[in-house]
């Protein structure tokens, strides 16, 4: 098995894309990870290259491709919203405000252009974005077909420590996963992959193509992707953005708290680490932490049921009469309204599913 990294002509990101050697008569996926960095509250600019690295990866024959956590949006690293056990500040309120203002509506426009992408360059499409959904925000996973649908969205089920302050939380109501011409595929947000029951909900549900947007660069995070990979059998996509200071505006209009004396233009805020993962666990593509790159692998969906003869996580090797996993998957909204019927009508409103 051999790995190799070429520039493509244009000068544009690395694409490196391992051969499998696969017999071709089993069902084969080229996969691709983007690991790119967003246009900080600039919205349409993000959405521009975007559909420039789409475009990228499907010039290589790309089917599916992932993009990182809070592509569109962004991630606000670095930034702590003014935010203080019995304190806000202003500037914090008018940070929150603008990054309320680059957040997406789902559905909403942002949404359709993205389907119009997928169906454009002909792949399933699994996008990192910030949903707004009133005045609360998401950090949410979008999906489309390769014919230009929105299939659905998975919410991040429990943003991290101070994330907790700016994104609302997930539900049982969008955990899904999306039986797909190229396999069944599903989404977890970052720390959320640490959630065994998380996982095991997703295992539940026959994934075979693990989505992990992330904003996680830390070493031990490929430790987490191997494991998912070999416990679930499947094949895990790791998608993280590669930042610079630079990427996000400068001081003193955005500020990375406790380390802003020491950065310069050109340092590095998050190193990526993208990577493809077999589920045998064997690495096929990355980790990269060169820059901005489109890092691919051909998925052998045959490898599946090879590994599975050996671990079936939620079948052959489950102890049912002794472990069980209930998952409420309904919404759950705030706000429940009775009809003079006695029906009940429940409506979304912030803070609800936005189903």
């Amino acid at each position: 098995m051999s790995l190799v990294a070429a520039a493509p002509p244009s000068g544009g990101p690395i694409i490196a894309e391992v051969d499998m050697g696969a017999d071709s008569s089993a069902p084969v996926v080229r996969a691709t990870v983007v690991q790119a960095s967003t246009v900080f509250y600039d919205t349409p600019a993000t959405l521009e290259k975007a559909e420039r690295l789409l475009a990228e990866a499907a010039g290589y024959g790309s089917q599916l491709v992932v993009f990182p956590e809070a592509f569109v949006g962004g991630y606000p690293r670095g930034s702590n919203f003014g935010a203080a056990i019995g304190n806000r500040t202003p500037k914090g309120r008018e940070e929150f405000r603008k990054y309320h203002a680059a957040a997406i509506d789902v559905p909403g426009p942002e949404v359709d252009r993205l389907a119009a992408m997928a169906g454009k360059y002909k792949v399933f499409l699994v996008m990192g974005v910030i949903e707004r959904d009133g005045y609360t925000l998401y950090c949410s996973v979008l999906f489309f077909d390769a014919q230009g649908h929105y299939l659905g969205k998975h919410r991040k089920m429990m943003p991290t420590s101070v994330e907790r302050i700016i994104w609302g939380f997930g539900d049982g109501s969008t955990i899904p996963v999306f039986d797909t011409p190229v396999g069944k595929i599903g989404a977890a947000i970052c720390w959320e992959n640490r959630m065994p029951l998380l996982r095991t909900a997703m295992y539940g549900k026959g994934i075979e193509i693990y989505c992990a947007p992330t904003a996680d660069d830390w070493d031990s995070w490929q430790a987490t992707m191997a494991h998912i990979a070999v416990e679930g059998g499947c094949f895990v996509l790791s998608a993280n953005q590669f930042c610079r200071r630079k990427d996000y505006p400068p001081s003193p209009e955005y500020l990375f708290t406790g380390m802003e004396a020491e950065l310069e233009p050109d340092s590095v805020v998050c190193k990526g680490g993208s990577v493809i993962i077999s589920p045998s666990g064997t690495v096929l593509a990355g980790p990269n932490y060169s820059g901005e790159a489109l890092i691919s692998a051909d998925l052998d969906l045959a490898e599946i049921a090879r590994v599975k003869f050996d671990f079936d996580v939620v079948g052959h090797y489950a102890r049912p009469d002794v472990f069980s996993l209930i998952v409420k998957d309904h919404p759950m909204n705030p706000v429940t309204f009775m009809s003079s019927t006695g029906a009940e009508s429940e409506k979304p409103v912030a803070g609800g599913s936005g189903k």
